[in-house]
């Protein structure tokens, strides 16, 4: 079983926000399904507006979302965040906020994920801003320690000391999250991880904009989304067949190429399967500048490190 609760807050009195609410739905609908249109999440979404949210409805909609057994739960929040100067306490802030009382905050959120041992996975992604607080010790007024249970990670906007953006009605962050979960940090099998959200996050924000914080204490990955493998997973799994040893090359000739008064169909159809991971990067000719003139020339192909990684995979039966 996977949940989502998703939650994204515009209606704040003094300092209204105009993306959260879009935010929200936004990530929804792209937890809800894989890119095949299968079930994924069973996310329960709630914006205010129209909802109101005080903080007590936010802890008891925490607290039941890391209740029971799951094999994923994945909290999701965007709204404003705040430091309480004093404790140096980060915050969740709700609408009903008050000066001494700002909302949730981000320690009560961590407990709740630590504690929740039955659930295999839990997610935690913030697009609020000072979110990369989350699993610091104030107490200790140590910000490079964080305490974070096996089997959570933790996602957020920036670091401790920074703001989260809003551009075009929409927060920066979770605009790139969407698109990652979308494709964009998809592996060539098709899986979205925690991981490669973060990388593809990073890779997009430059050193002058919000930092994203990633933080994990796990021994695998969970695939959060899946979509269409970019080569075909019988062609993976045929690449020990191709390559019998990483280091071997694939010879080929003429007759590989559709083009060829002398061609072979079986040649031809196993040409473009090596075509197809020529194509992101598993596969490259020998001697020739592309595919077609290493089969016209009679020249070869051979793995990149890249396919050598999946190579291994399918030789033990990874894929």
């Amino acid at each position: 079983m996977r949940k989502a609760l998703v939650i994204g807050v515009d209606s704040y009195a003094d300092c209204p926000l105009a993306g959260c609410v879009n935010d929200a739905y936004n990530l929804s609908a792209a937890l809800r399904t894989n890119g095949d249109g299968s079930p994924n999440f069973d996310v329960r979404t709630i914006t205010a507006p129209p909802a109101a949210l005080d903080k007590s409805e936010l802890i008891e909609a925490v607290e039941t979302l890391f209740s029971g057994e799951a094999d994923v739960a994945l909290f999701y929040f965007a709204g404003h965040g705040q430091i309480e100067g004093s404790t140096d306490e980060g915050y969740l802030v709700t609408p009903d906020y008050r000066p001494k009382d700002p909302g949730v905050s981000l320690s009560t959120v961590l407990n709740v994920a630590n504690r929740a041992n039955g659930i295999r996975a839990r997610i935690i992604v913030l697009d609020s801003c000072y979110s990369g607080s989350l699993g610091q010790i104030p107490v200790m007024q140590r910000s490079d320690m964080s305490t974070i249970s096996e089997g959570v990670t933790i996602l957020a906007a920036c670091r401790g000391s920074e703001s989260a953006g809003e551009e075009n009605g929409a927060g920066v962050f979770t605009s790139l999250v969407v698109d990652a979960l979308n494709g964009g940090a998809a592996d060539l099998c098709g899986n979205i991880t925690p991981g490669s959200i973060y990388a593809y996050v990073d890779q997009a924000l430059g050193a002058w904009e919000q930092r994203p914080v990633f933080k994990t204490n796990v021994s695998r990955f969970t695939s959060l989304r899946s979509v269409p493998a970019k080569v075909p997973l019988e062609t993976l799994r045929r690449l020990p067949t191709f390559f019998p040893e990483p280091e071997s090359q694939f010879e080929l000739d003429p007759s590989y190429e559709h083009t060829s008064e002398n061609g072979n169909v079986e040649h031809q159809a196993m040409f473009r399967e090596l075509q197809n991971c020529n194509r992101v990067g598993l596969v490259v000719p020998e001697g020739a500048q592309d595919m077609y003139w290493a089969a016209v020339q009679s020249k070869a192909c051979r793995l990149t490190a890249l396919g050598y990684h999946y190579w291994r995979l399918a030789k033990k039966n990874r894929i």
